[in-house]
């Protein structure tokens, strides 16, 4: 019986696939995969496996959405396992709702299989914990994909940040986090590729990070600001 699985392939490294992901994947007859799964996946399939890359990384050329979903509906409908692999989870800024709709508006079966978000990843592999008895009691998880949408008066309040799809705005972002009251010498760290052989952190704070990664490529990157940053030199 033919179904689609939505499926999380974790922050990079094949290691951080979960054991579930690794058997589906071994019975894929067609995988729709995103630009940043690390391409060691691609070798999880059967050799027979058709394999779509759809793009969804920021700034270079895409599938649009509703390609991607008439896809997913069009070879399940052919009879075929078809696999929808996902960088981090798949409910993390995934746009899996849409994806869904449209399976469920033709009658396709399917099955959503969680994956370690980069979200959660990323300051972990940086040796950075989210919470701290004294340095952080609470922390949020966004996007700054659309930096002009997001109420920075209410989160420069939080004790911890933890930014996806920032790496374009950091200038946005230090601006509007300082602009309410976030000191300078609030504590941030920049992690590209987390989990992966080209994982790179920077360390400052809101006042140096600019001049810190001036000319280089942010993306893919989990920006995390607040004093547990500061752990990170010891854990």
């Amino acid at each position: 019986m033919s179904k689609v699985y939505l499926v999380g392939a974790g922050p990079g490294d094949v290691a951080y696939l979960t054991v579930k992901a690794y058997k589906i994947l071994s019975i894929a007859e067609v995988l729709i995969y995103d630009a940043l799964v690390d391409k060691e996946l691609l070798h999880l399939v059967p050799q027979d496996c058709l394999k779509l890359n759809v793009g969804k990384r920021g700034g270079q050329p895409s599938t649009p959405q509703t390609e991607i979903n008439k896809l997913l509906v069009k070879f399940c409908q052919q009879g075929k396992q078809v696999i929808r692999l996902k960088s981090g989870d798949p409910f993390i800024f995934g746009r899996c709702t849409s994806e869904i709709e449209a399976l469920k508006a033709d009658g396709c079966d399917f099955e959503v299989v969680p994956g370690i978000s980069s979200a959660l990843a990323a300051p972990l592999l940086a040796g950075i914990p989210l919470t701290d008895p004294v340095l952080s009691r609470c922390f949020a998880v966004f996007s700054a994909h659309e930096p002009e949408a997001l109420d920075w008066e209410a989160l420069s309040r939080i004790d911890t940040l933890v930014i996806l799809m920032g790496g374009q705005h950091l200038n946005i972002i230090v601006h509007q986090l300082h602009r309410y009251w976030r000191s300078l010498a609030t504590p941030i760290a920049v992690i590209h590729s987390c989990g992966t052989t080209q994982q790179r952190i920077w360390t400052g704070t809101l006042e140096t990070i600019l001049e810190q990664t001036t000319g280089v490529s942010l993306s893919p990157v989990v920006i995390v600001i607040g004093e547990v940053v500061r752990l990170h030199r010891y854990l």
